[in-house]
């Protein structure tokens, strides 16, 4: 019994793909007895409850009482799933005589009379289905509740429960005396398999037998050994992906291999045997416990194998030396083959019915086994211990620098402490427990060292692979992310962002069947997943609203679809249809940055209407942040109204040549928030939008504006004027960036203190050529005068000093 609890959730955490299809072959007949309206279903809910408890008084066993438990958690489900069919007709109907109103007091049509009490007596019966369903849902909870609590409770009496110390001379006696009967029940059992073979061969021949045979044998050997080498040779070739994918990837292939191939030998030679009805009734057990031991044994052996690699030392994923990894990998082996002996001979052990004393006794011998093996491979792990510590001593004396010594220092392995104290823990318990004759306690202990070293090595394995894998797949330069990236437009980082969400996702996970695998031992582990599943179809209940699970996946996929969409909607605007149109860049860049925020508004709301959150109640939250916004956010808010202001009316847009203040440049983009201007010095200039709707702000390239270029300078009286504006005029006509058109000027523009002021015009296509253009009329301005013999002059600053 005991032996049952501990090995049945191990079987069935590593034949998952097995269960499911044994599951959807369950699942059939069951789906065809709930067949029927709601209420039939709740009818037959009921009588299962009642068949659960009425069957209750008679459960002695741990797996009788498991049985019970899981009929009530189903008779729970389907309760459940009546009500929630249920709901919706009872709205309908609600709905229904909502519309006939209240009946008045004067009386109405018989017609309407007759409709109203239909409709009223239809509403009753759905409401005491309702009712009826969620009160049934509730019993068989508790029951459920109440049938846990004895397991518990039966669980912790067989734990502590003592049997027979081996140390006690009883104990052998008893075991002596109950042998010879024992050997009889055994060998009348192995009576029985012969008989069965024979009267099976003598009727169908040896075809079946011999072919499930030669199939096992090429399954367990050459195809195993041939998929293993064709892994091997495809991670070391130039077609695998690189990085630590290869040996993660390598590894998790070898896994499943040598998990899954002898499992099906034995399954193909199990199955050719009852082919022909070879089994005997009483050793089907043995059978299933044949094919579930190899799995389990493979499982042990392969995972140890892929993980130490003894051959290969730059494949292994755990940095431990070659002999700690072939003393380790000979402890796997052993601990393997213990668990197949144990697994098979404990179903001969119940197929025989042999007494309890032997049972004792073997139980016993089992558990110093184990014993005797995690010691060994604690002794194992301390010689590493010890061996690193020797190495990390002698480079701390070597007389190199001490920032050398640490750089050569070799890792510590956190782990390897965690592992010896654990070990010695379970070790020192299940000595003393076997030794003071609590034998059930002893093998928990035992066996649950060994499994919780499978459970962990096993989920580091798959974790470390779904994280090579996911950020593999979904990387920048891989054949995936590159069709994403010309598909989507999606950038690398974004991409990458994607790859490790996806690989934290399977990581979680991973945990969490890591941890219902530990924990399966100690309970019955479909109450966990029957809360979850109830969570998942009840939903969480925050105030009027009713969050389900699956209302939140399907509205982050249409929130992603959404803002799918927009991006494709937006990427079509930019690219084909608004270039095609007679706008300017700004006025594509307001339709288009419009079009994003409206497309993301409509995402959000789309989604907030698939969780089943309605307009009224995104008015009323909008309602609620307004009083916020009045407070906290306005400048916020501010900003946010200016740009679409901006957007709207366009005082300026994208590619005008703007002065706010003391700063200048060219307007680069425009967001609901800010404005980005690139000054002269190629910085950018982020102003919030207010700033360009309440202040002064003088856009130089507004409506085609022009460039204008103004020239001041002085000569003497004595110049000749004329020719100094001939000569203007012909600078200003030789520079090809001057306009004809409004034509150059020039001008006297004062007569004082001996000098003739001159002021000259010339116009430029744009404000942004002014600068360059009056640099170089400037320097040729200065040849030619100086060429003429005109002087140039400037104003003489005359300071008188007084002297003392």
């Amino acid at each position: 019994m005991f032996k049952q609890r501990f090995f049945l959730p191990l079987r069935a955490g590593l034949f998952v793909f097995f269960m499911l299809a044994v599951g959807a072959a369950w699942a059939a007949p069951e789906t065809s007895g709930n067949a029927g309206t709601p209420q039939a279903r709740i009818e037959q809910a009921s009588s299962a409850l009642d068949a659960v408890q009425r069957a209750l008084n008679d459960a002695d066993s741990a797996e009788t009482l498991k049985t019970l438990s899981e009929r009530a958690l189903q008779a729970q489900r389907d309760a459940e799933a009546s009500v929630q069919a249920l709901q919706p007709d009872l709205a309908q109907m609600d709905a229904r005589i909502e519309q006939l109103g209240p009946a008045p007091e004067s009386g109405e049509e018989a017609d309407i009379a007759r409709q109203r009490k239909a409709l009223e007596q239809q509403r009753s019966e759905l409401d005491a289905g309702v009712k009826r369903g969620k009160l049934l849902a509730e019993d068989a909870r508790q029951l459920s509740e109440s049938i846990e609590k004895m397991r518990a409770q039966q669980f912790s009496e067989q734990l502590g429960r003592k049997l027979g110390s081996p140390l006690s001379p009883a104990l052998w006696r008893n075991f002596a005396e109950h042998l010879p009967d024992d050997l009889d029940r055994v060998h009348g059992l192995y009576r029985q398999a012969i008989s069965g073979l024979t009267q099976a061969t003598a009727k169908h021949g040896w075809v079946a037998p011999l072919t499930g045979l030669g199939l096992a044998l090429l399954v367990a050997f050459p195809l195993r050994l041939w998929l293993r080498h064709l892994g091997r040779r495809y991670a070391a070739s130039g077609r695998a992906p690189d990085g630590r994918l290869r040996r993660t990837g390598l590894a998790t292939w070898l896994l499943l291999v040598g998990t899954l191939l002898p499992g099906m030998a034995s399954l193909l030679l199990v199955n050719s045997l009852r082919s022909i009805s070879a089994i005997a009734p009483r050793l089907e057990s043995v059978a299933d416990a044949f094919v579930g031991a190899t799995f389990f044994a493979a499982f042990i052996v392969s995972l140890a194998s892929c993980l130490l690699v003894p051959s290969r030392p730059s494949w292994r994923l755990f940095d431990i030396e070659d002999v700690g990894a072939r003393h380790l990998l000979r402890f796997a082996w052993a601990a393997a083959g213990v668990t197949w002996v144990t697994l098979l001979l404990r179903a001969v052990n119940n197929a025989a019915r042999t007494s309890q004393i032997s049972t004792v006794a073997f139980y016993g011998l089992i558990a110093l086994i184990y014993v005797a093996l995690i010691m060994g491979m604690l002794v194992t792990l301390a010689a590493l211990h010890r061996r690193r510590a020797a190495e990390a001593a002698k480079v701390e004396q070597e007389e190199s620098a001490a920032a050398h010594a640490r750089a050569a220092k070799p890792p510590r392995s956190g782990w390897l402490v965690l592992v010896r104290l654990g070990g010695h823990v379970a070790v020192f318990a299940a000595l003393i427990a076997t030794l003071l004759g609590y034998i059930n306690f002893a093998m928990f202990a035992a066996q649950q060292m060994v499994w919780m070293t499978v459970v962990v090595l096993a989920i580091s394995l798959l974790m470390k692979f779904a994280d090579d894998f996911a950020t593999w797949l979904l990387a920048p330069e891989s054949t995936i992310g590159r069709t994403l990236r010309l598909s989507t437009g999606l950038a690398p980082s974004r991409l990458e962002q994607a790859g490790v969400l996806l690989s934290a996702m399977v990581r979680v996970l991973l945990v969490l069947v890591g941890i219902t695998a530990v924990i399966a031992p100690y309970g019955n582990v479909s109450m966990l997943y029957s809360g979850l599943e109830t969570m998942a179809g009840g939903g969480l209940k925050i105030g009027d609203s009713v969050l389900k699970p699956s209302a939140v996946v399907w509205a982050l996929v249409v929130l992603a679809g959404g803002l799918a969409l927009m991006g494709v909607v937006q990427r079509w605007l930019v690219e084909t249809y608004l270039p095609k149109t007679q706008l300017d860049i700004g006025a594509r860049n307001s339709i288009s940055t419009v079009a994003h925020y409206a497309g993301i508004v409509l995402a959000a709301l789309w989604a907030l209407a698939t969780l089943g959150i309605g307009f009224e109640k995104v008015a009323l939250l909008a309602s609620a942040l307004s009083v916020g916004i009045g407070f906290g956010l306005q400048a916020i808010t501010q900003n946010f109204v200016s740009g679409l202001i901006l957007l709207a009316e366009r005082p300026v847009k994208i590619g005008d040549w703007v002065k706010i203040g003391d700063q200048e440049g060219d307007i680069r983009r425009i967001s609901v928030r800010s404005t980005e201007i690139q000054v002269g010095d190629r910085s950018t200039l982020i102003v919030p939008n207010s700033e360009l709707i309440t202040k002064t702000i003088r856009n130089m390239t507004m409506d085609n504006a022009l460039g204008r270029i103004q020239i001041q300078f002085s000569v003497p009286l004595s110049t000749d004027v004329g020719k100094l504006r001939t000569l203007m005029l012909d600078i200003y006509a030789a520079n090809p960036a001057v306009l004809e058109t409004p034509a150059p000027s020039v001008q006297i523009d004062s007569i004082n203190g001996g000098m003739i002021a001159i002021n000259s015009f010339a116009y430029v296509n744009s404000a942004r050529a002014v600068y360059g253009t009056r640099s170089e009329l400037l320097f040729e301005l200065l040849q030619q005068t100086m060429a003429n013999n005109i002087p140039l002059v400037t104003p003489t600053d005359i300071h008188l000093v007084r002297d003392s």
